[in-house]
């Protein structure tokens, strides 16, 4: 598979199925599904696009293989919901939906990007601090209860 031929994508309804099952992957392989992301993952519309969020999907020979959001939090942007089908793992997907999320970011002239992860998730944080995210303190009230780390990138 050569990456010039993943094509990054917008979110459209008819995605939503993808959204959903490959952030559930996920979630149930290393955690479990939360409330927050049952509501989130059910119903992107609401939740994501309609307060002003936005999701992107990876897509390969039209299959959509990956998808990364960023959910307008009211005060900041949150990267979340990002997700490699298994089978594509390790070829860059996740960089590439990165890649592309940054610069939109820029593009909008946003001063950064803020993200909720776990320790355990090592590939995910190396990923994100290769490209700049830097460890900022956890508030005690966060939306995800397995989050033990925050992370920003200044744009």
């Amino acid at each position: 598979m050569y990456n010039s031929s993943i094509e990054i994508v917008h979110f459209k309804q008819i995605y939503s199925k993808y959204f959903y099952n490959l952030n559930i992957e996920w979630l149930e392989k290393y955690f479990y599904v939360e409330p927050y992301d049952e509501k989130v993952l059910s119903n992107p519309q609401k939740y994501v696009i309609n307060p002003g969020g936005y999701i992107f999907f990876a897509k390969y020979n039209e299959e959509i293989i990956g998808v990364v959001s960023l959910i307008h939090q009211k005060t900041f942007f949150e990267l979340s919901k990002m997700a490699v089908c298994p089978k594509y793992q390790g070829l860059k997907i996740g960089q590439k939906l990165l890649d592309y999320t940054i610069n939109f970011a820029k593009k909008k002239r946003w001063k950064s990007i803020t993200l909720y992860s776990h320790r355990t998730l090592e590939a995910a944080i190396y990923l994100y601090r290769k490209n700049g995210f830097k460890e900022i303190p956890l508030e005690k009230e966060v939306h995800y209860e397995r989050a033990d780390i925050k992370m920003i990138l200044e744009l």
